[in-house]
Parts: C-alpha cells; structure tokens; sequence
C-alpha cells in the first residue's frame, strides 16, 4: 500500500495549496505566497504530514519547467530585445553583490583567516545566491497583470541570464577547488548552447510556423510544444551543463512569435500547469525546510544571511536598473523582484555540500534563508507595485 503514497501527498499538496492559495487571496496577497506557506506547514518544519520523495521532486521539476515554457511563449520579443542590455547589467550586478554580500556574512560566521580552502566555501555559499528563482517572481507579476510590461520583460531576461552567469561562476569556482573540472570547457559548453538554441530555434520555428496555418487551434500543436519545451530542458541539462528551466524559457521564446497559435498552446499547456504541477513545485520549496539541528548560532546566521540576501539583490539589481535609465519606482520593482530564490539556489547548495565546500550543518539556514527570500519577494513586489499604480494614479489625477 506504501507505493500509492504518491497519490496521497498529491491529493493533499492540490487541496491545501489552493485553499492557503484562497486565504492569501482574501487578504489581497498573491496565491502563491498561500501555496508556499501550505508547504511548509505540511513539511517536516510544520505538521510532518508530507515529506520529500522522488515522485514528488520529479514532479516539482516539471511544474516549474512549464512555468517558464509559459513564460517564454508569452515573451514580447521585441520588448525583450529593448531590455535586454538592461537586464545584462542587471543580471551582472545582482550576480556579484550577493556573491560577495553573502559570502562575506559566511567568513565572518565560521572562519577567521583568508586561506584558499575559506575563500572557496564563502564563495559557495555566495554563489547560493547568486541566482534567482523568476517563477516566483512570473506567477506574482502574472497574477496582477504585470507581467507583459517593461518591467516584467526585464524582469525575466534578467533572472535567466544571471542564472546563466551563476551557472558560469559556479563552474569556475567548482573547477578551483576540484582539479578534475576544467572551466574552459564548461564556458565552451555554455556557448554551445546558444549556438545549439539559435540553429534548432530557426528549425523548429519554421516548422511549427507551417503547420500553424491548418491547425493553429489543434491540440497536436500543443502537443507538439510541450515535447518540444521538455526536449529543450532535457538537451540543456544533458549536454551543456545549462539549468533545465533556461531551456523551458528558450524553447517558449522559439515559438513566441507564432501568432496564429501562441494563445492557444499558452492556454493549454497553462491549464496543465496550474491543475497538477505548478502547485506541487511550489509548495515543494516548502517542503525542503527541516529546521532540525540548528542551534543558536546557526539561527542568528540564517537571519543575517536571509537580510543579507533580500538586500543585496535589492541594491545589486535596483542600482543596475537606475543606471539603465529607469525610474525610481521601477528600479525598486525590479530589484524586488530579483530576491526571490528556489530550486537553482537549492541545486548548488547540494553541490555544495557533494563537493565538501559546504558544511551541512549550514544546509539548513541556507534552506531556510531559500524559504524566507521565496515567501518575501511576492509579498514585497505586491506592495510596491500597488505603491506606484496609487502613485501614478494620483499623478494623473493632478493633471
């Protein structure tokens, strides 16, 4: 009977993320926020009623592969094409302050001499959170219309390009502390990559540009998308070393343009998501918090680290933002938008701690600081955006 467990956990997740999901609602907060909360109540930091499987971790992954399929097939291209030397120094900038921010917040914690071997595990922990997790900060801005802006353009192409970036520095640093990994290949592999998007793209595009003509509104084209999202992921991952999710987003952005039936598979593959998957991925991230074991000292840390965090994407992001020329309040949205973390932040901790350059008495706190920066950023982006809408309409009320 143990093996339809799964089924259980499935049930359980759907029900209480939507009711928490409709509760956070009421108060005039994102959903998502309910759904993260739900998590971790029902984790083992809350009732114990769930905990992590394989099942529900393989099922996580496609919820938030598909949620950034979504996002790139609702691309503006020619938006994203105006951001995007924007989002490159946003991306770089809310890269390198947290590396260094949070890295130092670890040196200072549990070390107290700058050797070689300290230097690569604050480094560790920096790159932790050096990426963002975009589909949280997509589901917020798409569930207040936001997110076809320029803002949330920028938004998106500056979350995966930083992971991008993350990836890169990740590489380099595991390379320093492991003879075995050479960087220059890595680099190599990642620009593969791009070459491989841009021919394959051009390919595909054309193709799903053809039969779009007869069967713009046909389920086999959404099919066909979908299959094409999960081969992108797959080829990303298996041959390139690029995260899973950079090639989701790719593969939606390929086929963005595709007028005839872009609405159509968005809905489909949308309606898809959000029944069974969406909700399991987010209150996975709940899921992962295990409060075990952790002592003053690692607590104190954790909320150090977790202000740390939240503050220097803000600044990182925020100021890149206001040198590209946005406004104040828009520059404020965007390094908001950039804290929140997930399961990139949460797959390089766990390398952290295969490779020996993380201790795992500090994996909890990191978890934790995940966790705080996943429920902050939809709250904190939902206030400031209602801040400048107020704003702006008192503005045009003047005039």
């Amino acid at each position: 009977m143990d093996s339809y467990q799964f089924l259980f956990s499935l049930a359980v997740i759907l029900l209480f993320t939507k009711i928490f999901g409709l509760v956070t609602a009421k108060v005039h907060l994102p959903q998502v926020v309910g759904a993260l909360i739900a998590g971790v109540l029902l984790g083992p930091s809350g009732f114990g009623i769930l905990h992590e499987s394989d099942f529900l971790l393989k099922t996580s992954e496609i919820g938030v592969i598909m949620l950034m399929f979504i996002a790139g097939i609702d691309t503006d291209i020619n938006e994203l094409k105006r951001t995007g030397p924007a989002a490159c120094l946003i991306a770089l900038l809310g890269v390198i302050v947290p590396i260094i921010g949070c890295g130092g917040v670890y040196f200072l914690f549990f070390e107290d001499s700058f050797t070689y071997t300290n230097i690569i595990k604050a480094s560790f922990v920096g790159i932790v959170f050096a990426a963002t997790s975009v589909s949280i900060t997509v589901e917020t801005l798409n569930e207040m219309g936001k997110l076809k802006t320029k803002v949330g353009a920028t938004l998106i192409s500056a979350a995966i390009i930083d992971d991008i970036i993350g990836i890169i520095v990740l590489s380099v640093v595991s390379a320093l502390g492991d003879s075995s990994i050479n960087p220059a290949i890595v680099t190599l592999k990642i620009l593969g990559f791009f070459v491989f998007t841009g021919v394959v793209g051009f390919a595909v595009y054309r193709i799903f540009k053809r039969v779009s003509v007869n069967h713009e509104k046909s389920r086999r084209i959404a099919i066909w998308a979908l299959a094409f999202c999960f081969l992108m992921s797959y080829c990303a991952e298996k041959f390139f070393g690029v995260a899973d999710i950079t090639g989701a987003y790719f593969a939606g952005v390929i086929l963005c343009n595709l007028t005839d039936s872009r609405q159509y598979v968005a809905k489909k593959v949308t309606a898809a998501s959000y029944l069974v998957f969406s909700p399991v991925f987010f209150a996975g991230i709940g899921l992962r918090t295990n409060l075990d074991g952790i002592n003053t000292e690692i607590l104190i840390f954790a909320v150090v680290l977790a202000v740390m965090a939240v503050i220097t994407k803000i600044i990182g992001c925020g100021l890149a933002a206001k040198i590209c020329g946005m406004s104040g309040s828009e520059s404020l949205t965007v390094g908001v938008g950039m804290v929140a973390r997930g399961e990139v932040a949460l797959m390089v901790a766990q390398k952290g701690i295969s490779s020996g350059n993380i201790e795992q008495s500090v994996f909890p706190a990191i978890v934790l600081c995940v966790v705080v920066a996943a429920l902050l950023t939809p709250v904190l982006l939902k206030l400031v955006i209602t801040k400048n809408d107020k704003h702006s309409i008192q503005s045009t009320a003047n005039l």
